[in-house]
């Protein structure tokens, strides 16, 4: 699509910004559904405070790229969604001899990750940010030393500094420091949390993540859209159908690749299968929070009934190697179509009764009720997404906002509840479990006849899309930039993860230090998304 293709939407929202901003800014080839705009960096405040704060729209990524190789500067690329399908992705130039950009984070607290993480993996430092605690690197990496330059070489054995991380005391009568982690007892990544509490009660929690950056996104570079793919749908485990499908999805759009309408159905009923066997195994995990074993048993079954299903059916119970650039690999026959409505059912009967077990036992409720409340104002804030935000009253959904795969042709409701805590969280996964049986039960019936794949196209060079998808966590952005030779030049993955952790800490104070297992997996939050 070229600037002169805008339709009625985006003239009427390039006309908004032209007359309240009064500066230049300038339109570059788009895609359908996305707006592609250039301005100078002295702009960005005013023109992002506009979007989020007078035109409704969110800040759902900015990220940083070393585009040294094609004009000799770096690149920033902020972009705003708004609510009728629209994402705008503003670009501004940051030239190698003034490495700075003005900060938003004061006024669209969003920001603040972003921003940070910019100054730590690519040396362009935000002026004014409120902050200057880093958080992709520790204290003990090295001064001027950046990972997502392009003269970075990722196999770098950096040497590590003797220095030791610095954190926020609450000083008072009977207040002490708890810390856990960042090594736990469980099989999990690490992450450090430490409390200040006085008695019980919980009065301060600082959470310090990012403890084994992987180099993911270093290491798309040069790839070809398949080997890039590989990467993509490992990002996360439980989440790898969400992302290797924004990532397709990013490519597709690159290269000017249609979807055959098979493929896209296909792709909804995994996309559903992997929410629900991800939800169902929530509503148990939170059990084991509270130390209610026969949910928590009782969650890992149906999860592990799931699981099998998607083996049985696409090959992996993770539900890998299913997408491709332009279609699927694995086809749904007659057999398993049977297969996949027998265990919905089976599913839907025991998940039904587990959960009617659930909301009537006092000893849960009374653990879950008013506890871990995130506010509705903090969640729109710092851009809270999936079950955690629509739990505290945000009413927002990448399946219905911006549709992709099979979901504009069926029907489904977004839950949304308003007080925020464990309980409503439990609620809700509770509600788009049934909402996914039902996706993937018109999508079985819908099921068309045709290919599975449409052949990729090349990558136009030097283009860039956005992929976006809802995964079980939330709302996963996936940014894809090529090369000049039909490879990867950039992919930088925002998961849903990367969004809610930031809202944790802010729903521990005021309860008790064995609230903190049961709230923290109340978000089911992954480590992983953030070390990629």
């Amino acid at each position: 699509m070229t600037p002169q293709a805008y339709d009625l939407k985006w003239e009427k929202l390039l006309a908004m910004i032209r007359t309240s901003i009064g500066v230049a800014v300038t339109p570059l080839p788009s895609y359908p559904g996305e707006l592609h705009l250039a301005i100078g960096r002295e702009n960005i405040p005013q023109l992002a405070g506009k979007f989020v704060h007078a035109w409704s729209f969110e800040l759902v990524q900015l990220l940083a790229n070393d585009e040294r190789v094609i004009d000799g500067d770096f690149k920033l690329y902020y972009t705003f969604a708004g609510k009728e399908d629209q994402l705008v992705i503003v670009q501004t130039s940051i030239a190698e001899d003034d490495l700075t950009f003005p900060s938003i984070s004061a006024s669209i607290p969003a920001a603040d990750w972003y921003e940070r993480e910019v100054r730590d993996l690519f040396g362009i430092e935000p002026v004014n940010h409120p902050s200057a605690e880093r958080l992709a690197v520790h204290a003990d990496w090295p001064e001027k030393v950046y990972a997502m330059r392009r003269d970075f070489n990722l196999d770098t054995v950096v040497p590590r500094l003797d220095q030791q991380f610095s954190f926020k005391q609450v000083k008072g009568e009977g207040v002490m420091e708890i810390p856990v982690g960042p090594i736990h007892a469980g099989i999990i990544e690490p992450g450090h949390f430490r409390f200040s509490a006085v008695g019980d009660k919980v009065i301060n929690l600082e959470a310090r993540l990012f403890y084994a950056h992987r180099g993911m996104e270093k290491l798309c570079e040069g790839k070809t859209p398949e080997q890039g793919l590989l990467v993509a749908e490992r990002i996360c485990g439980a989440c790898s159908c969400a992302h290797s499908t924004a990532y397709c999805q990013a490519v597709e759009k690159i290269s000017h690749t249609s979807l055959p309408p098979r493929a896209e159905f296909i792709r909804t009923i995994a996309l559903e299968l992997e929410r629900l066997y991800n939800h169902v195994g929530d509503v148990g995990n939170i059990c084991a929070g509270v130390g209610f074993a026969f949910g928590t048993m009782y969650g890992a079954r149906l999860k592990e009934n799931i699981l099998r299903l998607n083996e049985l059916v696409f090959g992996s119970r993770f539900l890998r190697g299913i997408n491709i650039p332009g279609g699927v690999r694995r086809d749904i026959d007659a057999v398993n179509a049977c297969r996949i409505n027998e265990a919905l059912e089976e599913t839907a009967r025991e998940f039904n009764e587990f959960t009617a077990i659930l909301l009537s036992t006092e000893s849960f409720l009374d653990r879950v009720k008013k506890t871990g409340i995130l506010s509705k104002q903090i969640a729109a804030d710092l851009h809270a997404v999936g079950p955690a935000a629509r739990a505290s009253g945000i009413n927002r959904d990448s399946r219905r906002d911006h549709p992709y795969a099979a979901y504009r042709l069926v029907s489904f409701r977004v839950p949304v509840y308003k007080q925020g805590d464990v309980l409503d969280r439990v609620n809700l996964r509770i509600d788009e479990s049934a909402e996914s049986i039902g996706i993937i039960k018109q999508a079985l019936r819908q099921l068309p006849a045709g290919e599975l794949r449409t052949p990729l196209n090349d990558l136009a060079p030097f283009s860039y899309a956005l992929g976006v998808t809802e995964s079980p966590r939330g709302e996963n952005v996936h940014f894809v930039m090529s090369g000049s030779d039909n490879t990867i030049l950039r992919h930088m993955v925002r998961s849903a993860s990367y969004c809610n952790w930031q809202v944790l800490p802010s729903t521990v104070p005021g309860n008790i230090v064995p609230d903190f297992p049961l709230i923290n997996k109340s978000f089911e939050l992954c480590y992983a998304c953030l070390d990629r």
